[in-house]
């Protein structure tokens, strides 16, 4: 193994992922996200773009400074005050990277850059030599490069690596390319761009087409020695390449693929988890490698296969992933050692005795409300206990409606401190709910999203609620978790109020850093 070439696995979850409308992350969270990535042994992790704004500035520094495994990136236009930004930010790092990028083909040129090709040319070189001097580890990208003119391109790229860029990295921006046709175009690059022995190459595939996964393994084989993905294959519009599925493709068909990959797959379950829980995405449940589905059988003559010989339906261990088989874990008679014994397990340990305790209080709450505790719900509860201190707290509920009655709801809520109660109708019970919120909050917020899932099976189980708000062009998510669904679902909304209120300077629209 050590001798076959190394495939460096570069996240961008927390820059890529994140222009995922209402995909918006706090600063802790993610901290938390990277600190799970660094666990999962990501080689780079590209921590936001330094200069969209002050809190993503501040999250790259904080990563910068606390994680230190992998390699953390920020993104950077070729523009000196992005890429001084960048540099500023991950100048703490044990390993810091500067990524610029500019585009290449002849759309983006003319009509989003209005510049001259060999006015991007000089853009280009300018950019990388500064960032060399910033930065000993820069990385360039020709945006859009799937559908740029072939010769622009080798001259580009020759141009970049000229002036100090170590890797290379190639993004099919609106997901255009094949699997074919994507994987030549790496390999005739390779082979036309006399220094191309001094850089890595690497893609960064889209997934409009469906196609991300397929386009980076058949860049893999031309030559691509790096690829960068998201967790749960966030991103922009169809999202990014998958690395749960990317790297578990590499790890299962090493007939076809002999890479060597240092991914601890058994961290890609919790981490999956983590993003979906953190974002208000939820994970289909026949997503590959980490849906609940992924590993389930129905069909009896599949289910006899399976008893008999694991093999005969499945090509990995659910285990080798993440995926526990003892799904049940405590009870309300649990106490606080097999609590913590399980979060370790789960890698979801609380350092922090206070945290641990308030975390502890909830889970007896739960265990009260329903007889089995699963690992989905310690995963839920872990998620809402790490909330920021907030301005809006929910203090009571009370509900009343049916088929022959108004729905009403009676809520108080602690506005820093001071209480407030009101009584509000609606078109059913949370409509109603939620009208006596805005009422109380004061809220012009729009409702852009209203999301369950129910965490776990049985009529017990808890309800996890994503609502979405949008207001003055801020869009954020707030979770809310309980086995009353409409007590999750004001949860929930008065956590999107709280955000909306943390919510920090604008950042750069996503468009104006898309790769």
């Amino acid at each position: 193994m050590s001798n076959q070439p190394k495939i460096i696995i570069f996240d961008t979850t927390l820059r890529d992922g994140e222009q995922s409308p209402g995909a918006s992350m706090t600063s802790s969270e993610k901290l938390h996200i990277a600190q799970m990535l660094e666990k999962l042994r990501v080689d780079v992790i590209e921590a936001g773009f330094a200069n969209a704004s002050k809190d993503d500035f501040a999250a790259i520094q904080t990563i910068a400074k606390e994680v230190r495994d992998s390699r953390i990136c920020s993104l950077a236009r070729a523009v000196e005050a992005d890429i001084r930004r960048a540099g500023e930010a991950v100048k703490p790092a044990a390993m810091g990277r500067i990524h610029t990028f500019i585009a290449s083909s002849p759309i983006h040129m003319q009509h989003k850059l209005g510049m001259q090709p060999e006015q991007v040319l000089e853009r280009a070189k300018e950019a990388v030599k500064l960032a060399r001097n910033l930065c000993d580890d820069v990385e360039f990208s020709p945006e859009d490069a799937s559908l740029s003119e072939i010769d622009f391109l080798c001259r580009l790229i020759e141009a970049a690596i000229a002036a100090g860029a170590h890797t290379i990295n190639m993004p099919d921006t609106v997901g255009y390319g094949v699997p074919g046709e994507f994987g030549a175009l790496i390999r005739t690059l390779i082979e036309r761009i006399p220094n191309s022995d001094k850089a890595i190459f690497s893609v960064h595939c889209h997934n409009d087409l469906g196609l991300a996964v397929a386009n980076s393994l058949s860049s893999v084989q031309n030559g691509a020695r790096q690829v960068e993905c998201t967790i749960n294959g966030l991103g922009e519009r169809s999202g990014n390449a998958a690395l749960e599925e990317l790297v578990m493709a590499i790890k299962t068909r090493h007939d076809m693929f002999q890479y060597q990959v240092d991914i601890d797959t058994t961290q890609i379950v919790p981490v999956s988890r983590l993003v979906s829980q953190v974002t208000g995405f939820a994970v289909q449940p026949n997503k590959a490698i980490v849906g609940v589905n992924a590993f389930a059988h129905e069909s009896g003559i599949h289910q006899d296969g399976v008893i008999k010989h694991r093999e005969t339906y499945e090509i990995m261990r659910a285990a080798d992933v993440g995926w526990h088989t003892n799904r049940l874990v405590l009870g309300k008679h649990s106490g606080g050692h097999a609590l913590r014994q399980r979060l370790a397990e789960l890698n979801l340990a609380q350092e922090d005795e206070e945290i641990f305790n308030e975390l502890f209080a909830r889970f007896k709450e739960l265990a009260d409300k329903k007889h089995e505790v699963f690992d989905d719900d310690l995963h839920a509860l872990v998620s809402t206990s790490q909330a920021q201190d907030s301005r809006i707290e929910l203090v009571t509920l009370s509900i009343s409606g049916g088929t022959d009655a108004p729905p009403v709801a009676r809520v108080e809520i602690s506005d820093n401190g001071e209480h407030k109660s009101i009584e509000a109708t609606g078109n059913g019970l949370i409509d109603a709910t939620f009208c006596a919120l805005r009422e109380l909050t004061g809220s012009v917020a729009r409702l852009q999203l209203y999301s369950v899932n129910s965490i776990t099976s049985g009529t017990d189980a808890q309800g996890e609620v994503t609502v979405r708000l949008v207001e003055d062009g801020k869009v954020v998510n707030g979770k809310g978790v309980d086995t009353d669904i409409v007590v999750a679902s004001a949860r929930a909304y008065v956590d999107a109020i709280n955000a909306l209120s943390r919510v920090g300077g604008k950042r750069l629209h996503a468009q104006a850093m898309s790769l």
